[in-house]
């Protein structure tokens, strides 16, 4: 029998996952982690980016966060970050109008502030749109 590990993904407005994985992939600060039954405990700061749930029958469940905190305990690792999206919930067309605003104020270098909030949005919306991707990569396989 395969063990498991308990998986709970939330942000701020809502549970996003709550259930069993054979593996959860996030990445962590310092670059990708993978979290697999039976991991040492952990406490880490989340950059935007993927989380990718492996469940036991090898589906794989694909999420993009705008960053947060990740704990491991020895039977559950927790997510919870400041937003999180279902790669298959991601609205393309309103991620792509919101990259190309933030590259617009990126480029114009506007005020320090505006300049920063625009960076950070800008990971935001590049971890959808690559979550949307490999939605599409495992969709024709």
């Amino acid at each position: 029998m395969t063990s498991t590990i308990h998986c709970d993904i939330v942000s701020a407005e809502q549970e996003i996952y709550h259930g069993e994985a054979t593996l959860v992939v996030a990445t962590g600060e310092v670059g990708e982690l993978g979290i697999a039954p039976k991991h040492a405990p952990l406490i880490t700061r989340l950059k935007p980016g993927k989380v990718v749930v492996t469940l036991l029958d090898g589906v794989q469940l694909d999420f993009a966060i705008s960053g947060g905190i990740l704990e491991v305990q020895p039977q559950v690792v927790t997510i919870l970050a400041d937003t999180a999206v279902r790669a298959e919930d991601i609205d393309e067309d309103a991620v792509r109008a919101a990259k190309e605003e933030a590259e617009r104020i990126i480029a114009g270098r506007g005020e320090a502030m505006e300049v920063a909030e625009a960076q950070a949005k800008l990971a935001e919306v590049t971890a959808q749109l690559q979550a949307l991707e490999r939605l599409r990569r495992n969709l024709k396989h």
